[in-house]
């Protein structure tokens, strides 16, 4: 295909999925799959555009002046990828399953890109009915914060501190041009490409081998400040595909007691092949048999550390999932912190007297990180909150400075802030 066809499937998925409230990524497979002209080169690209455009929704149909597909589309590539307004024309002949040529309105809109009169919502490219909640977690930074949000995301990497080194797989990995992590001391990173595509490090032999996995710096981060140590008894409570879990295992050097579970025991599926590769043999996943049934009954009370990665609407991953961003519908956040004080009124039940519970969220929205751990300490008196000085302090490296990122009872980290997915991460611990 070419890139002015490749243009135009963009335009029709995006219909596709405005039309439909369809996932992208579902969208997207229904349309390779009635196409099957179109190479996996194409499919990546298509899948590329479309994503991109979805990252800048609101301001590319405000600069445009139109919410159409073709809109969202001719303003990511002015927008995001730097064409000027001639290459788009060239690229929009109306020939050989190109799209229409421009009108003279998209050319105005095109030259200008102009946002005068646009809310700050619309320059954020955050849904309007959230914006309060993003404006009070971040004050005068939400514009840039929310911007921050709708860019590409770097592709991040573990190394399995059982299976290897970060410098070793620095070697190994050299000719995909890796950076090394700047908070985790485990993460390698890896920049987009003009077109936001990344290298394909899941064919490389030391993924295959065990000697990494795919996670987000943050994440690696909010993981190694949970506290994990060798010889402990760790529950990893909403475990899904078990990035975490892995990310535990070798933390306590394959040392102790980890156990796994999820409410949804579909999610945990793709852990026993991950485990399998890792090398990790003290994780024994729980797999609970219906709905109201506590798999881990057997060791309640008796946990030094429970992780809670907590369901949230899952604001902080938006540089990776755009279309999530404008899926989800007022009513999600309360469903939501409603999903929180539950699992963390469980994790309290399984936490052993003086141990802790580490509170993780994807999300940067308030209500769901420091509001719910508030609302936790008013219900449980005999819980208390980490001091963040305490979280951070570590023998793995100097966290101090991550001091800047707190909040009332944690640590929010951010694209803007941290150059990571925005997670959180809140200790607190119960009483002796």
């Amino acid at each position: 295909m070419t890139p002015a066809a490749r243009i135009s499937a963009a335009i029709e998925v995006l219909d596709e999925i405005i039309q439909r409230r369809r996932p992208a990524s579902d969208a997207l497979k229904d349309w390779g799959l009635s196409r099957r002209f179109a190479g996996s080169k194409d499919r990546a690209a298509i899948a590329s555009l479309v994503y991109d455009a979805l990252r800048r929704k609101s301001s590319s149909a405000f600069a445009m002046g139109a919410e159409t597909p073709r809109a969202l589309v001719l303003g990511m590539l002015a927008r995001l990828r730097g064409h000027s307004v001639e290459e788009i024309a060239a690229l929009c002949s109306g020939e050989n399953h190109a799209p229409l040529p421009l009108s003279a309105d998209e050319r105005a809109s095109l030259s200008t890109l102009a946002f005068d009169g646009a809310a700050d919502w619309i320059r954020a490219d955050v849904p309007e009915w959230l914006w309060p909640a993003f404006a009070t977690g971040f004050g005068s930074d939400a514009v840039g914060e929310g911007q921050a949000l709708a860019g590409r995301a770097p592709i991040d990497i573990r190394a399995n501190r059982l299976k290897t080194t970060r410098a070793a797989l620095t070697a190994e990995l050299a000719h995909a041009a890796p950076e090394t992590g700047a908070l985790s001391p485990d993460a390698l990173r890896f920049q987009p490409g003009h077109d936001g595509r990344g290298p394909s490090l899941q064919a490389e032999p030391a993924f295959f081998a065990g000697g990494f996995e795919i996670q987000d710096e943050g994440s690696q981060l909010v993981t190694l400040l949970a506290g994990a140590r060798p010889g402990q008894t760790v529950i990893d409570l909403c475990a899904g595909a078990g990035g975490k879990t892995l990310a535990l295992a070798a933390l306590m050097a394959n040392q102790g007691r980890l156990f796994a579970t999820d409410l949804d025991s579909r999610r945990l599926a793709p852990l026993h092949e991950r485990l399998a590769r890792s090398g990790a043999s003290i994780v024994e996943i729980r797999i609970p048999r219906s709905r109201g049934h506590e798999p881990l009954a057997d060791v309640e009370g008796q946990a030094d550390l429970v992780v809670v990665d907590a369901p949230c609407t899952g604001s902080g991953t938006w540089r990776r999932n755009p279309d999530a961003k404008w899926r989800v519908r007022p009513g999600a956040l309360a469903e939501r912190i409603k999903d929180q004080a539950e699992v963390l009124a469980r994790a309290g039940r399984l936490v052993r007297p003086g141990g802790r519970i580490a509170y993780v969220t994807c999300s940067v929205l308030p209500e769901e990180n420091d509001g719910a751990v508030s609302a936790f300490l008013a219900r449980h008196a005999g819980f208390s909150p980490v001091p963040l000085a305490q979280v951070l302090a570590s023998e793995e490296g100097d966290f101090g400075p991550l001091a800047r990122f707190a909040t009332s009872h944690g640590l929010q980290l951010s694209p803007r802030r941290s150059g990571t997915d925005g997670f959180y991460l809140a200790c607190v611990q119960r009483g002796a």
